[in-house]
């Protein structure tokens, strides 16, 4: 019999702020599946990071691939090792000068992603971003993987810190069958009283949207353009990125 596979619709959109200075979108996303399995990662590389879109691309890229290959008994230990390895590769990159963990702050980026294996899954979480699970058409039982912002709102935590293991962070999910990540430039439509509650208004008509669309370019198109739509560029000028998953 032939196994389902998820399906996936996700974009990343260059922020206002970016457009103007001529500079490029720093989000990046990766997803993976095999089976039953699948992992999906977005990452925000810092604006103020010289070099935080390759931040954004390593780390997705890497953890996607081990992720793949790991387990739920094992999943949180396999996070750690793919963020690791991922800061490896980081230091001998070829940008990395030094070859040193100090100029890690250059590539400087956040980290939300997903492990999803047979009915179970797993946030696992550096910095602000969202992740949201649910069942479909069930509006009222999400499980969320909140932001986490430092003493100030503009400021975030990193997987290229050097004490990025405090800020890593993992919750469960189980009996669910959609996932969405965001990052920050997304998050604040999505979240009304401090993060406390989801703006329904915003957000179910965009999932019922991308339940019922069959075609996946169209699916791909309004999304992107919901995203880009002036009015939330000038509400929030940073780079957004959205990634919806129907799994099996």
């Amino acid at each position: 019999m032939t196994q389902k596979c998820p399906h996936i619709i996700a974009t990343s959109v260059c922020g206002a702020l970016h457009k103007v200075k001529g500079l490029q979108c720093q989000d990046y996303y990766c997803t993976k599946s095999l089976g039953h399995k699948a992992v999906a990662v977005v990452s925000d590389g810092a604006g103020s990071a010289k070099y935080g879109k390759i931040g954004a691309k390593v780390v997705c890229e890497t953890m996607c691939d081990i992720l793949l290959k790991a387990n739920m008994k094992n999943i949180q230990k396999s996070v750690a090792k793919a963020v690791e390895i991922a800061r490896q590769k980081l230091i001998f990159h070829r940008y990395n000068k030094s070859k040193s963990e100090n100029e890690l702050i250059n590539f400087s980026a956040t980290v939300v992603g997903a492990f999803y294996h047979n009915g179970e899954g797993m946030f696992f979480h550096i910095g602000d971003g969202a992740g949201i699970a649910f069942s479909a058409g069930n509006y009222d039982d999400f499980t969320i993987s909140e932001p986490e912002n430092g003493a100030y709102s503009c400021e975030t935590y990193f997987y290229t810190m050097s004490d990025w293991k405090e800020f890593l962070r993992f919750k469960r999910f189980t009996d669910i069958n959609r996932l969405i990540l965001m990052t920050d430039g997304v998050t604040g439509f999505v979240f009304g009283n401090e993060g406390c509650e989801i703006r329904q208004n915003f957000l179910i008509p965009i999932v019922e949207y991308l339940e019922s669309e069959q075609d996946k370019k169209r699916a791909f198109n309004a999304l992107r353009n919901t995203l880009n739509d002036r009015k939330a560029q000038r509400i929030n000028p940073d780079d957004k990125t959205m990634l919806w998953i129907k799994l099996p």
